[in-house]
């Protein structure tokens, strides 16, 4: 039976896929749990412009990243904070202060969610690298300069 999957499952497919199972568990699992429709002539049309719909809108997301990603590329951000006279840090740097430097520094909005620091947590002043993750299929490295002020 085909039918058309409304979420992921695993091991199975992943939402709006067209597969083929078992009637049985079609009809007494799936189907009842809203997991999966039936897949008839009219769904399938539906499936259709929806897959159509979200190619479209994954194409505007992709190159919205790409544009964002060419500004970013190869950026050398100066963070400054407070520090000791052997240049430990006072707590650290963390996503949130790498996020609002790339706001003041290059006037680009970033969810410090994207960003995640390379290797350990910074908490001595030196030269670091990030990367940032616009898309799944983009990811830009930036170069981070923590300075003592």
């Amino acid at each position: 039976m085909e039918i058309i999957l409304k979420q992921d499952i695993s091991g199975l497919g992943y939402k709006n896929d067209l597969v083929t199972v078992k009637s049985g568990y079609a009809r007494n699992y799936l189907i009842p749990k809203g997991i999966a429709i039936l897949a008839t002539e009219s769904n399938k049309k539906q499936l259709a412009e929806t897959k159509k719909q979200q190619a479209y809108k994954e194409e505007k997301i992709k190159s919205e990243a790409q544009v964002i990603a060419t500004a970013l590329e190869n950026a050398d951000l100066t963070i400054g904070v407070k520090a000791s006279t052997k240049g430990k840090i006072f707590g650290s740097v963390n996503n949130i202060m790498i996020a609002d430097a790339i706001s003041t520094q290059k006037n680009l909005d970033i969810d410090r969610k994207k960003i995640e620091v390379d290797g350990d947590a910074i908490k001595e002043i030196g030269k670091y690298t990030a990367s940032v993750k616009l898309h799944r299929d983009i990811v830009v490295k930036i170069n981070l300069d923590v300075k003592a002020e």
